[in-house]
C-alpha cells in the first residue's frame, strides 16, 4: 500500500525548518512521498502579508527540486477562494483511492486550532494525522490536544504509537528536530537587510534576492 504525506503550508518563504521536517517524516514514516501543496489565501492568514502563489510555488519548486521523495499540488491554487483543508484531503482521497494511506502533516500550533477549522470532524474519517513537535519549545502532544468534541472517538493504541480514531484512522504525534527557522523570521532579515544563510535553499534565497522580495520597499501592509 502506498503511503503518501500531505503537508501544506503558505510557504512564504518555504526554508530549511520546513525540508527538514519532510525529511525526517517521511523517513520515520516510511512515506513513499511529501506533497508540498502552497496554500491560496488561508483563512487564518492576512492575505496583504502573503506573496502572489506564482512566487511561491516557483520558491517551492527550487527548494525540493533534489529530492525525489518531494512534490509539489497547486491543487489549492486552482480552486477560487480561500483554501480549506477538508477539500484538499478530499482531492487527494479521491485521486489516489483506497489503496494509498494519506499523512495530513501539521504542527502542534495548527492542531490546537483544529476546531476552527471548516467540517473539521470530517478529516479524521479522511486520513491519519502526524502531528511535529520540537523539543525545547514548551509544547508536547497529550491527549488533552485533542478536540475536546472528539476525544471519547480516539483511543491511544500503543504498539503503533498513535491515536485511534473510530474510523481506524491515527494522529500520530512526531518529535522532529528543534531548528528555530520560521518563515516570519526570514521576512524581517530581509526587510531589515540581515543575513538569510543557512536559514534557507542558497536557489531560495537567489530567487528573492533577484526578484526583490520581501525587501524594505517590497514590504506589504
Amino acid at each position: 500500500m502506498k503511503k503518501i504525506g500531505l503537508f501544506g503550508g503558505t510557504f512564504n518563504p518555504i526554508h530549511y525548518g520546513h525540508l527538514r521536517s519532510a525529511e525526517e517524516i517521511c523517513e520515520s514514516f516510511q512515506l513513499d512521498q511529501v506533497i508540498f501543496i502552497p496554500a491560496s489565501f488561508p483563512p487564518h492568514k492576512k492575505e496583504g502579508k502573503i506573496l502572489p502563489a506564482p512566487l511561491r510555488v516557483e520558491m517551492l519548486r527550487l527548494a525540493i527540486a533534489d529530492n525525489p521523495h518531494f512534490s509539489l499540488s497547486e491543487v489549492e491554487l486552482q480552486r477560487p477562494g480561500k483554501s480549506y483543508s477538508v477539500e484538499t484531503v478530499g482531492h487527494f482521497r479521491q485521486q489516489f483511492g483506497s489503496d494509498t494511506q494519506l499523512y495530513f502533516i501539521l504542527g502542534l500550533d495548527a492542531f490546537l486550532e483544529i476546531d476552527t477549522w471548516k467540517e473539521y470532524t470530517s478529516l479524521f474519517g479522511l486520513c491519519h494525522f502526524i502531528i511535529m513537535t520540537r523539543p525545547g519549545f514548551g509544547k508536547s502532544f497529550s491527549p488533552e490536544c485533542l478536540p475536546v468534541e472528539l476525544a471519547k472517538d480516539f483511543c491511544y493504541d500503543a504498539q503503533k504509537g498513535g491515536y485511534a480514531h473510530g474510523s481506524g484512522f491515527l494522529v500520530f504525534p512526531k518529535e522532529i528536530t528543534a531548528l528555530d527557522i520560521s518563515s516570519t523570521k526570514i521576512r524581517e532579515n530581509f526587510q531589515k537587510g540581515r543575513s538569510v544563510k543557512y536559514l534557507l535553499p542558497p536557489r531560495v534565497e537567489h530567487f528573492i534576492y533577484k526578484n526583490k522580495l520581501y525587501q524594505a520597499k517590497d514590504v506589504r501592509p
